[in-house]
């Protein structure tokens, strides 16, 4: 792949590229089971490629960083598993860095124990009740995880995450229901909580992932959250009407709740309500849930 590195989109010019390598490797191990390994590399070389990287061998260029290579990471698996006809669960591990003796003494909190993890679950025709679907997951990044020494490597692109909008140091929780009770209409409810820790005073804690691992203000005591705590809540629901075909008549209404708690500053909490009402042709709906 080739990406836009980080830039000032104040200024006119060509804008730098860097470069990823993404290799997945995956297998139906039962008729309800399927396995994968993945792993990502973000690198720069001065707009040119790194044709070292077209080697198709997965783990190959994770050996590599092991030994020196100066490039940004990840590596971990995922799994989805189909339980009976109406449940599946999904999930995936990532791992930036590992270091066993530091995973073993894990309340140390070590700021390179980068890792993140995904576990979700999907009910359809839930309690019997046809075309009611739920989906349940959670999504938690330590700090640190998306950065790099070298700020250009970071997991990015035209100046946003390529992960999650959230960047790192968050716990999430999300919860959507949808209903469909005539062939024509589509019902949705959703609700996501999540609590991050924010950077402050220009102390990186790790959440802006463009920001360089190596000006941490310490070594050890990091947790999910450290930092200035920061917790949102949003709650929303949408109608659909399909009037004709691929015409989608529709109203949507959001509640969001933000608030930071600085004990340098004070509690700041801020909320706001949107409702929607518009016409949809044949294309994806526009959502704002973070």
């Amino acid at each position: 792949m080739e990406l836009v590195s980080q830039h000032n989109t104040n200024t006119d010019y060509q804008y730098p590229k860097k470069y990823a390598v993404i290799h997945h490797l995956n297998i139906n191990a039962t008729p309800w089971l399927n396995l994968g390994l993945y792993e990502n590399v973000v690198f720069s070389r001065a707009d040119h490629y790194e044709f070292s990287y077209l080697n198709p061998v997965i783990f190959l260029v994770s050996a590599q960083q092991q030994n020196g290579s100066p490039d940004k990471t990840t590596a971990g698996l995922d799994f989805k598993a189909n339980i009976g006809h109406a449940t599946q669960f999904y999930g995936q591990l990532l791992l930036n860095e590992f270091i066993l003796h530091q995973v073993l003494h894990y309340s140390n909190g070590y700021w390179a124990n980068k890792q993140g993890l995904q576990l979700g679950l999907k009910y359809v025709n839930a309690f019997d009740v046809k075309n009611l679907d739920l989906q349940l997951e959670t999504n938690i990044v330590r700090p640190y995880t998306y950065q790099h020494n070298d700020s250009v490597s970071s997991y990015s692109h035209y100046n946003q995450p390529l992960a999650h909008p959230l960047g790192a140091n968050f716990y999430e929780f999300i919860v959507i229901a949808r209903y469909q009770p005539a062939y024509k209409w589509n019902l949705e409810g959703k609700v996501i909580y999540y609590k991050q820790g924010l950077d402050s005073a220009g102390v990186n804690f790790g959440s802006n992932i463009f920001e360089n691992y190596d000006t941490r203000p310490r070594d050890y005591g990091f947790s999910i959250g450290s930092g200035i705590p920061a917790t949102c809540i949003n709650l929303s629901g949408l109608v659909s009407y399909q009037w004709k075909e691929n015409l989608f008549l529709e109203l949507s209404a959001m509640y969001r709740n933000f608030s930071v708690n600085d004990p340098s500053d004070a509690y700041h909490n801020h909320s706001s309500t949107t409702i929607t009402a518009g016409v949809r042709i044949n294309m994806f709906r526009r959502e704002y849930d973070y």
